[in-house]
């Protein structure tokens, strides 16, 4: 997939504020920190598209980008976040589970996680809360640039051992990417076009 726009639209805390166009919407989320915005100007070849920061948890509003004019980035709030009031993480993560349990243009999410750590609790805990509400997701590794390709290897294996030994009878498909080598950017690209040709294809039949 070609990028040839990416244009922000609206930033909310409201899933009945978010664009109403039928357009097929991806949702990107994780931990704080973990490398979000940084991945989103990756993949969009936009600089400074999503905003980043040295301070964790600088997202805190339901970000859409129209990309190609026929699709949707969602770049969401992180969970876990480092320095905003307990009051407001229970405000956040409300809202971030409206989007998910609500928003009927969502068609896949993808959990972000830094690839040089081990398994952490919040992250396996979204993943089973995403899992249990139905909802569709693949994971991403980040940060890919900070191992050698074995130990890359060995993290990412290590974390699907682990959802597979927990309540997955399957692992989500994931990918492994680095925004400063711009590693994964035609996976993940690819991936989402080929969903978009068969969301597309389904409106065309339905009509």
């Amino acid at each position: 997939m070609k990028i040839k726009s990416a244009d922000f639209v609206i930033s909310n805390t409201e899933v009945s504020r978010c664009p109403k166009e039928p357009l097929p919407e991806y949702a990107f989320i994780g931990r704080s920190n973990v490398g979000k915005s940084s991945l989103i100007n990756m993949l969009t070849e936009r600089r400074s598209l999503a905003k980043t920061s040295g301070r964790p948890g600088k997202t805190q509003l339901i970000n859409h980008f129209k990309i190609n004019e026929n699709w949707f980035l969602v770049d969401l709030p992180g969970y876990g976040y480092a320095r905003v009031s307990k009051k407001d993480k229970n405000t956040f993560q409300k809202y971030i589970t409206n989007y998910f349990t609500q928003r009927e243009q969502l068609v896949c999410s993808f959990v972000l996680v830094d690839v040089r750590h081990t398994p952490q609790k919040i992250d396996m805990e979204f993943m089973e809360w995403m899992g249990e509400n139905g909802i569709p997701f693949c994971i991403i590794f980040t940060k890919a640039d900070k191992l050698k390709p074995k130990a890359i290897e060995k993290q990412v294996q290590s974390y699907i051992d682990v959802l597979l030994a927990d309540i997955w009878e399957e692992a989500p498909l994931h990918f492994v990417t680095s925004s400063s080598k711009r590693l994964g950017r035609d996976e993940v690209l690819n991936f989402i076009e080929n969903i978009n040709l068969d969301y597309f294809k389904r409106q065309k039949d339905s009509i």
